[in-house]
């Protein structure tokens, strides 16, 4: 080979190696997903960052059918989900990364039953729940409360509390035309306190001057739901792409750690399993 070829060569070969064989080590962590969990993962990483100052965790919401679009596209790292991938979703997964990725459970949760503190129903059975927000039953009235109109508040079609609501409550039936919707359970509870009417739905760990109804009899407490006698609970969920390696398997360690679960349990939500930090 020629002197001015070889060196040619040589720096060609130093590029590719600097450029392609070593693996870009980040620092930033990127959620993107449901609302539900905006506040629980906020939190999360607000602890993990001041044990860990080099890291940086940027959260944010906008729904979990949007998180898992980010997660397909590749623009952030976990997805944070309050239900599981639909068909369709898992589909999309496949077909981009070769696989349906990775979920991990991070906690339990109820979903709560949001009444005005001055409306005297705070006690619904199952199946009236579903009537309200299907539209069968519209006055309280018939439920020994007011004689006024109810109205149902409802989370926006991108929430995994909609989908997940409409599934298992009202059992595939559609929302009632007349339900109110608000882009976060934040809101919801909102307008749950500024309406004595109104009626929601949303995360055992949202707080508020808001009462959360018992389902049958049962509150949403930790107690009941742990021992699964509240009749509407969830896991929580974490997905990524592929296995987690680095700053992410690092944080979603510490997530599943007893240290992490104590931030779940403070946030107003159900750890995994028995833990008295």
């Amino acid at each position: 080979m020629k002197p001015e070829l070889y060196k040619y060569f040589i720096i060609l070969l130093l590029i590719f190696n600097s450029c392609s064989f070593r693996p870009v080590e980040t620092n930033e962590i990127k959620i993107v997903g449901s609302d539900t969990m905006l506040e629980l993962t906020s939190n999360l990483a607000e602890h993990y960052m001041k044990e860990n100052p080099g890291i940086s965790i940027i959260v944010e919401g906008g729904g979990t059918a949007e998180g898992i679009k980010a997660l397909i596209k590749n623009q952030t790292d976990i997805c944070t989900a309050s239900r599981n991938l639909k068909p369709d979703e898992a589909k999309l997964l496949a077909d981009y990364y070769g696989s349906l990725g990775l979920v991990f459970l991070i906690a339990k949760d109820a979903l709560s039953i949001y009444v005005n503190p001055n409306n005297p129903v705070k006690d619904l059975s199952f199946n009236q729940l579903k009537d309200i927000y299907s539209g069968k039953t519209n006055n309280w009235a018939k439920l020994n409360g007011k004689d006024a109109l109810i109205i149902p508040v409802v989370r926006n079609p991108n929430s995994g509390t909609y989908l997940y609501f409409m599934e298992h409550v009202l059992e595939g039936s559609e929302y009632t035309a007349n339900s109110v919707t608000e882009p976060t359970t934040k809101e919801i509870v909102k307008f749950v306190e500024e309406n004595e009417n109104a009626i929601g739905y949303g995360g055992m760990g949202y707080k508020g001057n808001v009462v959360h109804a018992k389902i049958n009899g049962v509150e949403p407490s930790e107690n009941n739901v742990r021992n699964d006698t509240y009749p509407i609970i969830r896991y929580l969920h974490f997905f990524t792409t592929k296995t987690p390696g680095g700053a992410i398997k690092k944080f979603i360690d510490w997530v599943l750690s007893p240290s992490g679960q104590s931030v779940v349990r403070k946030s107003g939500f159900i750890p995994l399993w028995e833990n008295k930090l």
